[in-house]
């Protein structure tokens, strides 16, 4: 097992030495190549993916325009909680956006563990919370802050994005036009 899905399973919740292998155990890696797909618009999410190597992006498509809602970076977990959840038919896109490698959570088996571990479970009920945190967070950011406060609160959280993410991406997961970035960008 790689010490990154471990450290950050142990970031979401301190597991026995037991219960740890069991949940180490119960995943599956999974390299990507750039674009490969993992959850595509309208089928249920039965998965949760904690990201080793690279990044994912969710998206959706919107009157034939890809509107980014989220990059999953390495030691992130992603999934599409509303489909995940309810059997809901996703309404969103899982990609990978470079190469990247992935750890598989299966919905089946978690379920199973939980009835197994106490801890296991706690780990799923502290992840779940934080999975929503990063979701509040991401509708607070367009909520409270201009376009300018949206690109230097991304600048200063997640400079990976400036870095890793095309321009068209990163102006559409911003709610702006490129040009827009281009010139918040230029005036920086």
């Amino acid at each position: 097992m790689t010490s990154s899905l471990e450290a950050g399973i142990h970031s979401i919740a301190e597991l026995s030495r037991g219960a740890s292998d069991l949940l180490l155990h119960s995943t599956r890696q999974k390299p990507l190549a750039k674009g490969q797909v993992l959850l595509p618009e309208g089928q249920v999410c039965k998965t949760i993916w904690y990201v080793e190597k690279g990044y994912l992006r969710t998206f959706y498509n919107k009157d034939g325009k890809e509107i980014n809602t989220r990059f999953s970076f390495e030691n992130e977990f992603v999934t599409d909680l509303k489909s995940l959840r309810s059997g809901a038919p996703s309404a969103f896109w899982i990609q990978a956006g470079e190469a990247a490698v992935v750890w598989e959570f299966a919905k089946e088996t978690l379920l199973d563990l939980y009835r197994q571990s106490a801890e296991i479970e706690s780990f799923g009920r502290n992840l779940l919370e934080q999975m929503l945190v990063v979701q509040e967070d991401h509708a607070n950011l367009f909520r409270i802050h201009s376009p300018t406060e949206r690109y230097a609160y991304v600048a200063r959280h997640f400079p990976q994005l400036l870095q890793r993410v095309s321009l068209s991406q990163l102006s559409s997961y911003l709610g702006m036009a490129r040009e827009t970035v281009s010139r918040i960008r230029k005036n920086r």
